[in-house]
């Protein structure tokens, strides 16, 4: 092998490594923020080359986080910024916990995500504008939460535009109704908010 190809070669495994790196970083930036009374993130050891091996993280053949799998975890505290950085994540399930505060408005970079389960937890203020950006998104469910505001109009244009099949932002404290049924070939979208809810 040419001194060439050598580096080639050292320089590719440079980029992966320095790619899962950034996902444990980002990871455990999450982790050291949460309250884990069942330790269920025992296994997530930022030492490691990747999360890969860490339990409720999925990844793809490439090592990156594809699944980020806490369901009804135990776990209380807030979502980080940083999960906007797990570029190939399509499932985040973070529901039936305590999770606290504000969705983070980086999670609109996550572009793969198909999946974005917070429902049941304790989430407030305002629904960010960038989950916009989510066009493979079809599960969108953040009912349950103390979500306040209106329903961003580029959340809607997922709906006309995205893969959107299921919005839930029912039980939260959202201003305004928005029922919605779009028919489009075989998709179908259902958008769930609390009737009672007023401008």
């Amino acid at each position: 092998m040419s001194f060439k190809a050598l580096f080639l070669v050292v320089f590719a495994l440079a980029i992966a490594y320095a790619d899962s790196n950034s996902e444990v970083d980002a990871l455990h930036a999450w982790k050291i923020t949460l309250a884990d009374p069942n330790n269920v993130l025992q296994s997530w050891d930022p030492t490691l080359v990747n999360p890969c091996t860490w339990f409720h993280i999925t990844c793809n053949s490439d090592n990156s986080v594809t699944r980020v799998d806490l369901g009804v975890a135990g776990l209380s505290g807030p979502l980080v910024p940083q999960l906007g950085i797990l570029a190939n994540l399509q499932y985040l399930e973070v529901y039936g916990n305590k999770i606290s505060g504000s969705i983070p408005q980086e999670l609109g970079n996550l572009t793969k995500l198909v999946s974005l389960d917070l429902y049941h937890n304790r989430l407030s203020g305002s629904i960010p504008a960038t989950l916009g950006n989510l066009r493979s998104l079809r599960f969108l469910r953040l009912n349950g939460n103390r979500l306040s505001g209106k329903l961003p109009d580029s959340i809607i244009q997922l709906i006309n535009h995205g893969h959107l099949q299921i919005l839930d932002i029912s039980k939260n404290r959202l201003a305004g109704t928005d029922r919605a049924t779009n028919k489009t070939g075989l998709a179908i979208t259902t958008v769930v908010q609390d009737p009672k809810a007023h401008y």
